[in-house]
C-alpha cells in the first residue's frame, strides 16, 4: 500500500519535472527532455525544430558572445570559468551540433595549449606513476570528440596520453606526494567522461579496456565512499587550504567544472552503460532522496562567483558568465537527474 502511494506520488513529480524542463527558455533544455526523457524520435517535427534553435539558445550565444580572431576569448582558455576551455564542455553539453564552427574554432587554441611543449614537459613520473591534472585533457577529448575532430592527430595523442598515465586502481591524480598512490575522484571523472565519449566516436578498443578501468574505480568506491573504510569520502585538499569548503562530493551542483560530485559520477556513469552495476544503487538512491516536492532538484552551494558579463569583470578567475540556476530548482541539474533514474528504471512520467 505504502509502495503503491510513493508510485503515483513519483509518477506524479516526474510529470511535473518533465512539463516544467518542457516550458523552459533554453532550447538545449526543451531537446533533450524530449529525446533523452521522452524518447522522442530525433526526426520528428516536434524534436527537428527545437534542435535547430539550439545553436541560437541564451546560454550558447553567451558563451560564445565575444570570441576572438584565434578562437579564444581574451584569456588564458583554462581561466576559470570563461576561458576557451570551460566554454567549450559547456557548449557540447549544451547540445550544440558537430562543427559548429565557434566551438571548433576554440579547440584548436585548448589543444595547442595542452600539447605545447611547457605543457607536456611538466608532467613528473615519481614512484611509478605520472602525476597530472588529467581532467584538463579530458574535457578536452570529451569536447573533441562530440564536435566530430576525434580523428585530428592532436586528438589521438590526448587520447593515448590519457592511457598511459592511467594509475593501477583504474584514475588519475596530480598529486606530486610521494606518498600519494591514491587516484583523485576529481581528476579522474572528466578524464572518464573523455574517453568514453572517445570510444564512442572512434570505437577504439585499448581506450574501451581504459573505460572500463576507471568505471570500475567509481563502483569500486560506490561513487561516494571509501573503499577501505566504507566511510564517505571527502574532496581532495592537498591543491590548497580554499578546496577544504568546495563541497561534499554527495551535494549537488551544475555544472561542475573539475569538481566532483555523485550525480555528475553517475550522469558519466550512465554514457558509459554502467548503471545497472549494483555499486550505484546507493548513490542512486541518494539522489533521488535529494528530489523536491515539486519533482525538482535544487544546486546545494558553489564557491565561485556570479558576476554579470563586462570586460573588466572576465579577467577576473572563478566567475561565471551565464547563470545557471543557483536560486530555487535548477533544469541541468534535474536534467541529469531524471537521465539516471530514467536509466535506472526509476522513472514513471506517463
Amino acid at each position: 500500500m505504502e509502495l503503491a502511494a510513493r508510485g503515483r506520488i513519483t509518477k506524479d513529480a516526474d510529470s511535473s519535472a518533465v512539463e516544467w524542463l518542457l516550458q523552459s527558455e533554453d532550447p538545449s533544455v526543451r531537446y533533450f527532455t524530449l529525446t533523452d526523457i521522452l524518447d522522442k524520435p530525433k526526426d520528428s517535427p516536434e524534436v527537428e525544430k527545437t534542435r535547430k534553435l539550439i545553436h541560437s539558445g541564451p546560454k550558447v550565444c553567451t558563451l560564445i558572445d565575444g570570441q576572438q580572431s584565434d578562437g579564444g576569448f581574451g584569456v588564458h582558455p583554462y581561466q576559470k570559468w570563461t576561458g576557451a576551455h570551460w566554454r567549450l564542455v559547456s557548449l557540447v553539453e549544451l547540445g550544440i551540433p558537430q562543427g559548429f564552427r565557434p566551438a571548433v574554432r576554440a579547440t584548436n587554441l585548448v589543444l595547442n595549449w595542452l600539447l605545447g611543449e611547457a605543457h607536456v614537459r611538466n608532467v613528473p613520473q615519481i614512484h611509478g606513476r605520472y602525476r597530472r591534472c588529467a581532467s584538463q585533457e579530458g574535457n578536452a577529448l570529451a569536447v573533441c570528440s562530440r564536435l566530430g575532430i576525434a580523428q585530428d592527430p592532436r586528438v589521438r595523442r590526448i587520447a593515448e596520453s590519457l592511457v598511459e598515465w592511467q594509475w593501477p586502481d583504474g584514475g588519475w591524480n596530480c598529486d606530486r606526494r610521494e606518498e600519494a598512490n591514491h587516484s583523485s575522484f576529481n581528476e579522474s571523472l572528466s578524464t572518464l567522461w573523455g574517453l568514453v565519449e572517445y570510444y564512442h566516436a572512434t570505437d577504439d578498443k585499448r581506450v574501451a579496456e581504459s573505460v572500463e578501468k576507471a568505471a570500475e574505480f567509481f563502483l569500486r568506491h560506490r561513487l561516494f565512499r571509501s573503499c577501505r573504510t566504507g566511510e564517505v569520502r571527502q574532496p581532495e585538499t592537498f591543491h590548497s587550504k580554499v578546496h577544504r569548503s568546495i563541497h561534499s562530493f554527495t551535494e549537488l551542483h551544475y555544472p561542475l567544472y573539475w569538481h566532483y560530485d555523485i550525480l555528475q559520477a553517475l550522469t558519466i556513469l550512465h554514457r558509459a552503460g554502467k548503471l545497472a552495476d549494483p555499486r550505484a544503487e546507493e548513490a542512486i538512491d541518494l539522489v533521488e532522496s535529494k528530489r523536491g516536492e515539486d519533482g525538482r532538484w535544487r544546486p546545494e552551494g558553489y564557491y565561485w562567483s556570479l558576476k554579470r558579463k563586462t570586460r573588466a569583470k572576465l579577467a577576473v578567475s572563478n566567475v561565471e558568465i551565464v547563470n545557471w540556476g543557483r536560486v530555487g530548482p535548477n533544469e541541468f541539474v534535474t536534467l541529469n537527474a531524471l537521465r539516471v533514474l530514467k536509466d535506472a528504471g526509476r522513472f514513471r512520467s506517463a
